[in-house]
Order: C-alpha cells, then sequence, then structure tokens
C-alpha cells in the first residue's frame, strides 16, 4: 500500500468563484477543473497537482450547515504566515485566534463569507 494521502475535500460554498480566488492568493494553487456537477449546482477544483478543493455551490441555502457540524475547520501550512494573513485582511475578513510557538508566530484563523473556518 503507498502512503495515504487525502486527493480533495469538497466544501458547499455560496461563491466558488471569490472563494477561489483568496485560496489562490494565499496558497498560489491553481483551477484544475471547473464545471456543472452531477447533482446540479456547479464546483471549481482549485489545487495542485494530486490534491485539490472541490468548491460547490447548489444555491441551496438548506443545505448548509452550522460551523463545526460535521466541518470544524481546514488547516493549511504555508511558507510565510505574515502574507498569507495579509491576503485574508485586504479580502476583508478578519484574522483570529493567533498561536505563537518557537520560533515564533505559527498560526491563525478565519472565516471565509460561507463560515467556513480556515
Amino acid at each position: 500500500m503507498t502512503h495515504p494521502f487525502i486527493e480533495h475535500v469538497n466544501l458547499t460554498v455560496s461563491d466558488p468563484d471569490r472563494t477561489a480566488g483568496i485560496l489562490s492568493a494565499i496558497f498560489g494553487w491553481h483551477e484544475r477543473w471547473r464545471g456543472d456537477s452531477k447533482m446540479g449546482g456547479r464546483t471549481i477544483h482549485l489545487g495542485e497537482e494530486n490534491t485539490y478543493l472541490a468548491l460547490y455551490s447548489d444555491d441551496d441555502e438548506a443545505g448548509r450547515r452550522e460551523k463545526g457540524k460535521p466541518l470544524n475547520h481546514v488547516g493549511f501550512v504555508v511558507d510565510d504566515l505574515a502574507a498569507a494573513e495579509r491576503v485574508v485582511v485586504e479580502a476583508g475578513l478578519e484574522p483570529f485566534s493567533h498561536g505563537t510557538y518557537d520560533p515564533g508566530p505559527s498560526s491563525f484563523y478565519f472565516f471565509d463569507w460561507d463560515g467556513i473556518e480556515f
């Protein structure tokens, strides 16, 4: 068996283009695919060669869930935490819960426009 890894995570968002825009700006990811979903709605696959986020929208507000039910948050590793935070702030979102571990600042969180915590 090869070393397992997450190939993709599918998130329901209100505006896949907007969410793809901020995640591309933070992580430098590229759009792998976009189109109609088999279940209605539309999807953008955003990521790298072997992994991606599927950003799905079906325009059905009833399909959304309260934060933490079932998704708590999505964590990423970046090379430049300060640069990532600047992108978040420039998008009008508010970073919070900054963590500091040796040798210095190591984390922050933010909610996107759909209440998804990153």
